[in-house]
C-alpha cells in the first residue's frame, strides 16, 4: 500500500479512538477552560492532533513551524515518523523522516519562493536542510574549523535562524554553547557566544531567530535559558542587552508580527512540569502568560513568574497561525500530541 493511502486509512480508522483522556484525566477539568491575560487570551483545545500512537507515535515534540501553504508540521525525535503534517483543523495530512534521532530543532525558510527546513538533530550532531517534503539538500556537519571542538560529540546544535542574505545562524545550544555563521554555501564565516554568564555569553543558548520587528536594522534573539534572559545582538553577533524573564526558563523566541512568543519549559525554580507560555509586546514586555501568573512590573522589573495553572507539562515550542491560535508542542509529556490555544 501507497505510504499516503494508508495514512488516510488509518487515520479514519483511528478518528473516533481518541478523546480528550487521552491527554490525562487530570486535564479534563481544563478542556475549553479560558487562559492567558489582558488582550492575549486563549481557550484551549486539548484534542487537536491527537492520533492513533500505534501507527503515529511521538516521543518528544520539538518544535512546530507553518508552511506557505498553511500547513502545521510537528517535529518529533521519534523515528517512525520524524516529521508530522496537519492541516490547520488538526487532520493529518502525511510524515515522513526516520532517520533523526534527535530531531530536535525545526526552522522553515523560504527560498526563492520555495519552502526549506532546517533540523537541528542533537544526536547525530548536525543540522540538516531539507525540502519541506524531506529531501536532504545540504547538511551542515559539526564545525571542526572553528577551533571550538576537538570532537563532534561536543557539538549539540539545538536550534537556526537563517538571514534574509543567506546567513545560516546555528545555536549549540546543548553543547559548548557558541553560535556559529555560515554563508549559505556551508562555509563558516564566524563564531561568537559561549558559555559563560557574562552578557555576551549563555548558559544554555537554546532558541534563535531574527528580529526584523524595527524595520531598521534586524538583530538576532538568543535564548539564555538558564539564565531566564532572551538576550539581543547584532548580525555581526555584537551583544545588545538582554531582556529579563525571572522565573522563566524560555525555549526560542518566536515573531509574528510584534509580538514574542515563547514555549517556557520550567518556571518559578524549575521543578519540573512547570511550565506555561510567555507573550512579550512590541517594547519586550511580558504582557501574556498562559497556563501562568499574571505578568506584573514593579521597581525592579518582572516579579518572578510561576506556573498558576497544570495545563503544560514542560511546552518546549509555540507555532502561531494567521489568526493568531497557538500551537504548542511539549517535552517528555508522556508522548502526548501538541495542545491548540484558541486565540479568543
Amino acid at each position: 500500500m501507497e505510504r499516503r493511502t494508508f495514512i488516510r486509512n488509518t487515520a479514519a480508522a483511528s478518528a473516533g479512538l481518541l478523546t480528550c483522556s487521552s491527554v490525562g484525566a487530570s486535564l479534563l477539568e481544563y478542556k475549553d477552560a479560558i487562559i492567558g491575560h489582558g488582550s492575549h487570551k486563549y481557550k484551549i483545545d486539548l484534542n487537536w492532533g491527537a492520533l492513533n500512537p500505534n501507527y503515529y507515535p511521538v516521543n518528544d515534540c520539538h518544535e512546530m513551524v507553518q508552511d506557505s501553504k498553511g500547513r502545521i508540521l510537528l517535529l518529533t525525535n521519534h523515528t517512525k515518523n520524524n516529521i508530522i503534517v496537519y492541516d490547520r483543523s488538526g487532520k493529518l495530512l502525511e510524515t515522513w523522516g526516520t532517520d533523526y534521532p534527535g530531531a530536535h530543532g525545526l526552522t522553515l525558510n523560504v527560498e526563492n519562493g520555495e519552502d526549506f527546513l532546517y533540523i537541528s538533530d542533537n544526536s547525530r550532531h548536525e543540522v540538516i536542510k531539507t525540502t519541506i517534503d524531506g529531501k536532504v539538500v545540504q547538511i551542515f556537519t559539526y564545525p571542526k574549523e572553528s577551533g571550538k571542538y576537538s570532537a563532534k560529540e561536543q557539538y549539540i546544535p539545538t536550534e537556526t535562524t537563517i538571514a534574509e542574505n543567506g546567513d545560516v545562524y546555528i545555536a549549540d545550544g546543548y553543547g559548548t554553547q557558541y553560535i556559529m555563521r555560515y554563508n549559505a554555501k556551508g562555509e563558516l564565516l564566524q563564531t561568537f557566544g559561549g558559555k559563560g554568564d557574562a552578557d555576551h555569553l549563555f548558559n544554555n543558548a537554546h532558541g534563535i531567530c531574527m528580529d526584523t520587528r524595527n524595520g531598521k536594522n534586524p538583530e538576532l534573539l538568543i535564548t539564555a535559558r538558564q539564565q531566564n534572559k532572551l538576550k539581543r545582538f547584532t548580525m555581526d553577533g555584537e551583544f545588545i542587552a538582554s531582556i529579563d524573564l525571572p522565573g522563566a526558563f524560555i525555549c526560542r523566541p518566536v515573531i509574528k508580527d510584534d509580538t514574542i512568543y515563547l514555549a517556557t519549559i520550567w518556571s518559578g525554580d524549575g521543578s519540573d512540569g512547570t511550565g506555561f507560555i510567555s507573550i512579550l509586546d512590541k517594547d519586550n514586555k511580558l504582557i501574556s502568560a498562559p497556563g501562568g501568573c499574571k505578568p506584573v512590573y514593579g521597581k525592579n522589573g518582572l516579579n518572578p513568574m510561576f506556573q498558576s495553572i497544570k495545563i503544560f507539562t514542560h511546552p518546549h515550542d509555540v507555532c502561531v497561525d494567521e489568526d493568531d491560535n497557538l500551537y504548542v508542542a511539549q517535552w517528555n509529556s508522556g508522548k502526548t500530541y501538541p495542545i491548540k490555544l484558541n486565540r479568543i
